[in-house]
């Protein structure tokens, strides 16, 4: 019932369009209904240009709405997790249905409104990048990513980062003006003159 009312803006159907390969892929990624999608992507006129009744440009493990035999063997350790893009493993993951996209500690699924995606790291328990063995893996928001980790870029960004940061002093030296008002205002407290010990020559006469 949820689905039935949720509204889909014109910017949501492209973005889940741009991620995908055809129009019921395009429905699950947004988490409605097939009949649900296709309402609203006929209303913005979005519907006939996804369509991919041939399924071109799918691999064959990908057709059907079966689980992908190849993510199932990736996740069993049959077949290599190296020879695959890792955000696309991501995605097989949450679009197979092996893991709900969603942060497994907080339950953090909202979508940004740039690019309608939902800000979710995947989280490797034993630090294997090719493990993909469901006890192994977990989705993570950054908050809990950071907590767990301890990091979220890694030592060659860090190392980038800190080569471009340059540090200099925060502000240059000030010539003030005071009309004769307040400069009587100063003398009255005693604030006229600066203090020689002070580098940065502030009033500092208190």
């Amino acid at each position: 019932m949820a689905n039935k009312k949720k509204f889909l803006s014109k910017e949501q159907i492209v973005a889940a369009q741009g991620k995908t390969l055809s129009n019921m892929a395009a429905a699950r990624y947004l988490h409605v209904s097939y009949q649900h999608y296709k309402k609203y992507a006929k209303m913005y006129n979005l519907f006939e240009q996804h369509k991919n009744q041939a399924g071109k440009g799918i691999p064959k493990y990908l057709k059907g709405p079966k689980k992908m035999p190849h993510m199932k063997e990736i996740i069993e350790g049959r077949i290599a997790a190296s020879s695959f893009n890792p955000n696309k493993l991501k995605y097989a993951l949450i679009e197979q249905g092996y893991l709900s996209e969603e942060c497994a500690v907080c339950k953090f699924k909202e979508r940004r409104v740039l690019d309608y995606k939902i800000p979710l790291l995947l989280h490797f328990k034993d630090n294997n990048s090719n493990n993909y063995s469901l006890d192994n893996v977990q989705l993570l928001c950054y908050n809990h990513y950071f907590l767990t980790v301890g990091d979220i870029f890694n030592k060659q960004d860090e190392k980038q980062i800190e080569s471009k940061q340059e540090h200099y002093g925060t502000s240059e030296k000030v010539e003030w003006e005071v009309d004769d008002y307040h400069l009587q205002r100063l003398k009255e407290l005693g604030l006229d003159d600066a203090d020689d010990d002070d580098p940065n020559q502030y009033i500092s006469r208190i």
